[in-house]
């Protein structure tokens, strides 16, 4: 029987050949698509070819697709190589282009994408409320409901607990909540990210407040507990936090499921959990640039989104790119195939979900940074 690995390893070979026939047929394309590179299978880019001829082309990092819609916004004269002119030609505007929703504030502030009319593709209405209001803004990029729809969510991930299970079989536990990140025995063991909102945030939920919460000042134990997470902490990274937990420099590592599940996968040592008393999500986002060259939304763009919702769309996209749709939030569970019944890390329990929340923007931002800055200051 094939499984989700064995999936992977025959779709690797397929993905360059698609990008490469997006590229080929350029002229011909009716729709340009920008994606962060794995975020889906090259068995779903190949069966939407087969209805519409779309170019697909791939980045690496989040943070480049964001430059890229600043460079489109604001492009710069092309300066001759070598004294030929055509040796290097700047990437064409796509259609639609894959955003985290970390940067989604930014873009509509700063005028790098338009809205999209959402509501009446099919699908939409499939999304949680969470996942609509998520994408509502007002033109300051601010969460608002009666905002415009700036962006169609496709994928999330969540910020999990990963941990060593040889080193919890020596302590006779293991982590299962937020809490758990400040018993003694982890002291001088613990890996977090290299960010302020995220490591607050987490701090906010053991304390059972909002990851939101707009004045820290009304949070009168935070100061004290962040010192005390501080104190347990060996590594911060943003980029890097697995590598201490694979080399057994650290016991405990938070970070994102969408990381942390093909590390599971491959490395029998390492275990992950999302905190039961609710974790931060994160999803990566379709936005159309503001410079897209159609005006106007075309029927390519609501084929595209409609598609990438349909149920057993979203179901593949959620077995073969370690990362679940939406969409599936409000499926029955039952129906849902076994692998990702089976999968807590992909798809927590509804009760979790309720639990949990987004990181949007707050009116104090500059409170985060200045007790973050305080706290790492004290060593």
């Amino acid at each position: 029987m094939m499984n989700r690995r064995t999936l992977l390893l025959a779709g690797g070979a397929l993905t360059l050949n698609y990008l490469l026939m997006g590229c080929q047929s350029r002229q011909e394309a009716a729709l340009r698509v920008r994606l962060l590179a794995n975020s889906l299978p090259p068995q779903i880019l190949g069966e939407f070819q087969h209805r519409l001829a779309v170019e697909f082309r791939a980045s690496d990092q989040l943070a480049d697709l964001f430059q890229l819609l600043k460079t489109w916004q604001t492009p710069t004269p092309e300066q001759p190589r070598f004294g030929l002119p055509n040796l290097a030609r700047p990437v064409a505007v796509a259609d639609l282009v894959t955003l985290g929703d970390f940067w989604l504030t930014a873009a509509v502030q700063q005028n790098l994408i338009r809205p999209l009319s959402l509501e009446s593709i099919a699908g939409w209405q499939q999304l949680p409320p969470a996942w609509q209001q998520l994408v509502r803004r007002d033109a300051q990029g601010l969460p608002s409901e009666t905002g415009q729809l700036w962006a169609a969510p496709y994928r999330w991930g969540s910020l999990v607990v990963a941990y060593n299970t040889e080193k919890f079989r020596q302590l006779g536990w293991t982590p299962t909540d937020w809490k758990d990140l400040w018993r003694p025995e982890l002291k001088g063991h613990l890996s977090l990210l290299d960010s302020a909102r995220s490591t607050i945030g987490l701090t906010l939920k053991q304390l059972g407040q909002s990851a939101n919460t707009g004045n820290l000042e009304t949070v009168a134990a935070l100061p004290e507990q962040l010192k005390s997470l501080h104190q347990q902490v060996k590594f911060y990274s943003s980029d890097a936090y697995l590598q201490p937990l694979l080399l057994g420099d650290s016991w405990v590592a938070v970070g994102w499921s969408t990381e942390v599940l093909p590390v599971v996968e491959r490395d029998r040592r390492i275990a992950a959990v999302v905190p039961a008393s609710g974790t931060i999500l994160t999803a990566d986002l379709w936005v159309q640039p503001t410079k897209a060259t159609q005006a106007n939304q075309p029927p390519p763009i609501q084929q595209w989104l409609e598609f990438c919702w349909q149920p057993q769309i979203a179901e593949q996209l959620s077995l073969l790119s370690l990362a679940a749709s939406p969409v599936l939030v409000t499926q029955n569970r039952t129906q849902l195939p076994t692998a990702i019944q089976q999968n807590p890390l992909l798809l927590p329990s509804n009760e979790v979900i309720e639990r949990s929340e987004f990181l949007l923007p707050v009116a104090n931002s500059d409170q985060y940074r200045h007790l973050w800055e305080t706290v790492r200051q004290m060593g």
